[in-house]
């Protein structure tokens, strides 16, 4: 079973399964300020929910591809939305501030 690690958590969970699901079924701190009230609960078409991760996960889809095309975002950077994220293997998340996640400075690292 994958590990995830993630705000000091270690998570595990089935191959496959969706980021975004996982983080907040444990508690992870996904979205930042008002965006935990205001995101698309997954679709793909906010960009509230990107994070950095180092380790095995999905290919990018057209959704998550085409969000961080999209200002905020940039698709020079390594982000990616856990809505459209399938956890392959261990990963490690971090999270950036800013409305999107798209902020300089880090919220929260995978070992807090």
């Amino acid at each position: 079973m994958p590990k995830i690690y993630a705000q000091g958590q270690i998570i595990e969970c089935q191959h496959g399964e969706n980021l975004r699901k996982v983080l907040l079924k444990h508690n992870i701190d996904l979205y930042n300020g008002g965006s935990q009230l205001i995101n698309c609960r997954g679709i793909g078409s906010c960009g509230t929910c990107a994070v950095k991760i180092v380790g095995e996960v999905s290919p990018a889809n057209w959704r998550d591809t085409t969000r961080r095309s999209l200002p905020p975002h940039s698709p020079e950077r390594d982000l990616r939305l856990a809505c459209q994220t399938r956890v392959l293997g261990d990963i490690q998340v971090t999270k950036y501030d800013g409305f999107w996640g798209h902020g300089s400075q880090i919220v929260w690292e995978p070992f807090a």
